[in-house]
């Protein structure tokens, strides 16, 4: 069983997605965040009770940004050559086996992630036990 390098605590400032302003009162006005540009906007001049825009202090510690609760961070892997990467990486990064790979190339990159004791994220995914 392979395990992170170092196991930091992770800290999500702010867990809760930015709104669009008025995406509440407008069904035509999507909920994903777009910077409010108006000259009389309340939400871009701040106002005490308007809904808070994302800014540089939201963001998460270098050491722990786009870490898996398990300790390492994804990369996506296509082919055996991009698993073979993570020979010397594979206490910092987990492989993650890409949508589009086949399931014979499946079971060709599960033998090799063994081999170099890197863990896979979706090992499980479209294998079937033989019959």
């Amino acid at each position: 069983m392979v395990t992170p390098a170092v196991k930091h605590t992770i800290v999500k400032k702010r867990t809760a997605h930015f709104k669009r302003h008025q995406s509440d009162r407008f069904h035509r006005v999507g909920e994903s965040w777009r910077k409010p540009k108006g000259i009389d906007s309340c939400v871009r001049r701040r106002f005490r009770g308007q809904a808070p825009m994302p800014k540089i202090g939201y963001g998460s510690n270098k050491k722990t940004r786009h870490m898996l609760p398990n300790g390492f961070q994804k990369f996506t892997v296509k082919n055996v050559a991009d698993l073979n990467m993570l020979l010397m990486h594979n206490r910092t990064f987990a492989a993650e086996i890409a949508h589009n790979v086949s399931a014979k190339k499946r079971v060709e990159l599960l033998e090799r992630a063994a081999q170099l004791n890197v863990k896979v994220i979706n090992a499980g995914a479209r294998l079937r036990s033989q019959e």
